[in-house]
């Protein structure tokens, strides 16, 4: 398997070009394998790779993890392997980050971009509100390790300076939050944590891990606003189709051997086939995608919040946002204009909000066209949930954390189907509750 440039390429600045070409080109030449002459990059599916020598193979252990320009070693496929490694560059290239890691699940990236910086005795503050797997992580086994894991509401940054002490280790936070959709300055938090750390030595600094799942790259790039780690679920807006699992980190080169020595002894390793089809198909049709689901969320929500039967519609685009100005500052796509993304968290009206929501979502598993009551987002199809008994119970009932959770919540996830057909199997189903 050749490595090496032909002699016949020409050096191409790939910077000159749009982040949504590059995301469907890839690099112009790749260390990770030679696929100048393909047109669609290889897939790979050996678990193991054959070796010249004993000495290239104890080369091949000494390098894992070491972040270099040079053509890697492969030795087994949970130690790296081409198709994950070009996903990797791709994935960087999207978020503006030095490097990428890719792991078997959103959930196997947030475990490892956690395990990699934090040890006993560390502490973490968290959003009071995040994804009930991330706050069951946080909850039920970084406290297991030894770390202190402090909830509160950082979508007012001003609380944050008080509650860090000389063990904060993190700072952890989704925006927009899940599925609440409250949204968190980036700029604000690395602005705090920026003051603090001019007062530590590196190896206490204090880090910031941002999930961007919601936004996807091309709705946001906290990175580019100070954030120091991003973590995704590939599984949603960026695989886009609702076929594969997985999940990224992205941050600087100082971070790479942690990352990956992390992945290899935990071994959440994502598959190369589906690397190949986030890659091939997710990715590359991103910057497609997005437009037209918010084009579609947005007269969704515009529905929905002028119907008699709904209480409220939390939506970025829509002029009654509450943050509507710090949306529109960091939601912003690839060229620059706004995105507010494609998840409405709407409630209905009457005295048992959450009797009426599980009415709703009944009738439309039974009766829906083009809406799925299914958990995930980002898939073609229009997605329908109740949190606080699905994908968030891991919250109790009344805990003040999750503050802005609602019993009677409910997360539309909009697909690409025609707005219209959306909203006529919600004017359906929200006529036949009553």
């Amino acid at each position: 398997m050749s490595t090496q440039k032909p002699a016949s390429t020409p050096s191409i600045d790939e910077s000159l070009y749009s982040t949504q070409t590059r995301l469907i080109y890839g690099k112009s030449l790749s260390s990770q394998w030679d696929f100048s002459h393909h047109v669609i990059p290889p897939l790979t599916t050996s678990s193991s790779f054959r070796l010249g020598s004993a000495e290239r193979g104890a080369q091949g252990f000494f390098e894992v993890g070491r972040s270099s320009d040079e053509a890697p070693i492969y030795i087994y496929d949970r130690l790296g392997e081409p198709t994950g490694n070009m996903l990797q560059d791709a994935l960087a290239t999207a978020e503006g980050g030095e490097i990428a890691v890719t792991f078997a699940s959103g959930m196997a990236a947030i475990s490892g971009a956690l395990l990699a910086v934090v040890k006993a005795g560390d502490e973490i503050i968290a959003h009071d509100t995040l994804y009930g797997c991330t706050y069951s992580l946080l909850t039920n086994w970084l406290s297991r390790l030894g770390c202190t894991v402090i909830f509160a509401d950082l979508s007012d940054p001003e609380t944050l300076p008080s509650l860090i002490t000389e063990k904060t280790r993190v700072v952890y936070l989704e925006s927009p939050v899940n599925p609440t959709l409250t949204m968190i300055d980036p700029r604000a938090i690395s602005a705090v944590l920026r003051s603090e750390n001019e007062k530590r030595s590196p190896e206490k600094k204090i880090l910031s891990i941002f999930d961007n799942t919601f936004a996807t790259p091309f709705g946001q790039r906290p990175l580019q606003h100070g954030i120091d780690i991003v973590v995704h679920s590939l599984t949603k807006g960026i695989c886009g189709f609702g076929t594969e699992l997985g999940g990224a980190v992205i941050t600087s080169k100082e971070l790479y051997s942690s990352l990956c020595l992390v992945r290899k002894d935990f071994g959440g390793i994502l598959s190369p086939a589906s690397a190949w089809h986030i890659l091939v198909y997710g990715l590359s049709t991103l910057a497609l995608r997005l437009p037209q689901q918010q084009r579609n969320a947005l007269e969704v929500a515009q529905f929905l919040e002028n119907h008699p039967a709904v209480e409220s519609v939390c939506y970025p685009g829509l002029e009654s946002f509450p943050q509507r100005q710090l949306a529109h500052e960091v939601l912003r796509d690839f060229d620059g204009n706004f995105a507010p993304g494609f998840v409405l968290y709407f409630r209905l009206g009457g005295d048992n909000p959450r009797a009426r929501g599980e009415r709703l979502m009944n009738y439309i598993a039974n009766y829906a066209y083009c809406i799925t009551l299914a958990v995930s987002l980002g898939q073609l199809r229009t997605l329908i949930e109740h949190p606080a008994s699905m994908t968030h119970s891991a919250y109790l009932p009344n805990d003040p954390r999750g503050h802005n959770l609602d019993a009677g919540g409910i997360r539309l996830a909009v697909g690409l189907e025609r707005a219209a057909d959306i909203i006529r199997d919600l004017e359906v189903s929200l006529a036949a509750i009553g």
